[in-house]
């Protein structure tokens, strides 16, 4: 049998003491709890030691973001060949080929292929590489977020931000070590995307909600004092101490006293965070904070650079919808200008910070599209289905080889041909970047260790800085 690589990440009891700590700060406070201030030793030297995950929910299309094929210009409108390995994703009725609405150029040393409509990032891509071949096994969203975000198509296991700060801990006590940035509505498959999944409580993703207050019961009670709660929790923690000393070892009492103190600490830093006023002006018009069309990702960029400048191990930050069926010029195009300005921001910021060089930054969605749509609305919106077999994903800083593109996909940008890997081989590879080896970060659940890649997988080295 194999042996568990580091036996003390194992917390006994203490899913079921969250239940007990409602939905508000008390939860949030617990599900930091052990990570917190508690960093781990790498399995090997790593390349960097935080993440900042951009997740395009709905699958952005590849053809018409970073990966242009002028082979699909020449058949435009033609009838799509069904035959043999050709089959379309979602293929259904009559199908054409539709090439992509947008010019490409060459941008930066790289000479890197990117969408004229990325009027900001094309700046930027000598710091990115470019990854053509992954692919998953599923067309239907929740269960392809589900592999991307967990491993596991069907969800139920730990997110990849929970084994990150499973292996790495966190480095601040006052905040939670992975924290979820997502729209009002939830990504298709809801929370168990950021799930802890078998994993302890303690490391579940953090959501910190886009409307009103961000965490519930974060501002204490009107007429509450600091000192007040200090008195309060003090005199809690006295009366809790007198009846832990007849129950030893009762360690869903323990977690419960130390969260009220977590949230004590987190009450005072987290407003600190959210709160943008503190950025200059300059600062705030580079992430489109401010202009109705980037405001809302504007602000989840800058957020997720303070809070990895704060030590949070993990950030995921989501944008969407770019389930484009129908009209891909004005839904990706629009999808497009709202996120190019606040991810160029971002990498310039984390590299005017001497931030980059240790945080890496990974941009994909669940899937990519399909070179062959069906005809609706009279012929005029053409759009793309979803494809399992072909999509772009790109990563930044944190080690990765930048300026490099790396992989293909055919002629017509069905199906990934080059350095072809499963997302499970990406995932290898984004703990292998942060100093973690999949084969050791392992836990024992339901009989056996389990692991982010499920049953193991395979670096991609060509994506790593030599």
């Amino acid at each position: 049998m194999k042996k568990e690589s580091n036996p003390v990440f194992a917390y006994p009891g203490r899913r079921e003491a969250l239940y007990g700590l409602g939905a508000g700060l008390g939860s949030v406070a617990f599900s930091s709890l052990l990570g917190a201030a508690n960093t781990r030793t790498v399995h090997h030297p790593a390349k960097a030691t935080r993440c900042i995950f951009l997740m395009m929910e709905g699958g952005p299309s590849h053809i018409d973001t970073f990966d242009p094929k002028p082979e699909l210009t020449k058949r435009h409108l033609q009838k799509f060949n069904r035959g043999g390995d050709r089959e379309s994703a979602m293929s259904s009725g009559q199908r054409y080929y539709v090439k992509s609405p947008f010019e490409f150029i060459k941008a930066g040393q790289s000479g890197a292929d990117i969408s004229t409509e990325w009027q900001h990032l094309k700046g930027m891509v000598d710091e990115m590489c470019f990854y053509r071949g992954c692919q998953v096994e599923s067309v239907n969203h929740p269960t392809a977020c589900y592999q991307v975000n967990t491993g596991n198509r069907f969800g139920g296991d730990p997110g990849v931000g929970a084994w990150v700060t499973y292996g790495l801990g966190s480095e601040n006590e006052n905040l939670p070590g992975f924290v979820v940035l997502p729209r009002t509505a939830y990504p298709q498959g809801g929370a168990a995307n950021w799930s802890n999944g078998f994993l302890p409580a303690d490391f579940q993703g953090t959501p910190l909600r886009p409307q009103g207050s961000p965490i519930l019961d974060l501002n204490p009670p009107p007429g509450v004092t600091r000192e007040r709660q200090r008195k309060n929790l003090d005199l809690l923690g006295k009366l809790n101490q007198q009846h832990l000393k007849g129950r030893p070892g009762r360690s869903e009492l323990e977690a419960r006293m130390s969260s009220y103190e977590l949230a004590f600490r987190m009450q005072m830093e987290v407003p600190e965070i959210l709160d943008l006023k503190g950025e200059n002006k300059k600062t705030l018009e580079s992430y489109g904070i401010g202009d109705a069309k980037t405001d809302a990702f504007g602000r989840k960029c800058l957020l997720a650079r303070r809070l990895v400048e704060k030590g949070v191990r993990f950030v995921q930050a989501y944008a969407g919808n770019w389930d484009s069926h129908d009209y891909i010029q004005k839904a990706h195009g629009s999808l497009i200008r709202s996120v190019d300005k606040p991810i160029a921001a971002l990498l310039k910021d984390l590299k005017s910070r001497g931030l980059l060089d240790e945080t890496l930054v990974v941009w994909c969605g669940e899937f990519g599209r399909t070179p062959d749509n069906g005809l609706r609305g009279g012929g005029t919106s053409y759009g793309r289905d979803h494809n399992a077999k072909a999509m772009t994903m790109w990563f930044a800083g944190g080690g990765c080889n930048a300026g490099q593109t790396i992989g293909a996909t055919d002629e017509i940008g069905l199906e990934a041909v080059d350095c072809v890997h499963h997302i499970r081989d990406v995932h290898v590879t984004l703990l292998h970047l942060l100093g973690l080896d999949d084969n050791k970060l392992t836990y024992y659940h339901a009989g056996r260790h389990k692991q982010l890649s499920q049953f193991g997988g395979n670096v991609i080295k060509e994506l790593v800085a030599t």
